[in-house]
């Protein structure tokens, strides 16, 4: 399946290829120098915003993430903290967030950006989406992974319980 991109253009194909080792419904497309790896959650945009911004569900999707330390559950914008990557530890920060889209810096270097899209009419469902530097797309089936992840912690009755968040970031 094809995903067009919020930029208008389509995946050539290239990148949407099932994972090795299993079933992935997420698909890569190229917008301008990142790749954007996503895949549809069958919940509310918000409730997959707020499932995304929340920095203690990171580890439960994130396969590159073991642990996060931050003072702000969910994300805005100057968040800070740190995340155990491979064991270690390494700062971030929150760079731009809004509602439905949050990008970081791990390190100091800018890192992966996330968003959730609405679809028109379907209120009960969204679309989830890691953008990854093209110069990084090795990084791409960690992507396909944690969307994977992402969609089984997020469509689970328990995660749909909606607390009280800053939507606006």
């Amino acid at each position: 399946m094809n995903y067009a991109s919020r930029s208008g253009g389509e995946s050539d194909g290239r990148f949407d290829l099932e994972c090795r080792g299993g079933d992935s419904r997420s698909t890569v497309v190229r917008e301008g120098a990142t790749l954007a790896v996503g895949r549809d959650v069958a919940v509310a945009p918000d409730v997959a915003a707020e499932t995304l911004r929340d920095t203690r569900a990171w580890p439960e999707w994130g396969p590159a993430i073991g642990a996060v330390e931050s003072d702000d559950r969910y994300v805005t914008r100057g968040t800070s903290g740190r995340v155990s990557v491979g064991g270690a530890w390494v700062p971030f920060r929150v760079t731009a967030c809004n509602g439905r889209r949050w990008d970081w810096r791990i390190a100091g270097v800018p890192a992966t950006g996330h968003r959730v899209d609405g679809y028109a009419g379907e209120s009960d469902r969204s679309r989830v989406v890691i953008e990854v530097p093209a110069v990084a797309a090795w990084y791409v089936p960690v992507c396909r992974r944690a969307l994977n992840r992402f969609a089984a912690l997020a469509e689970s009755p328990s995660a749909n319980e909606s607390t009280d968040t800053d939507a606006d970031c």
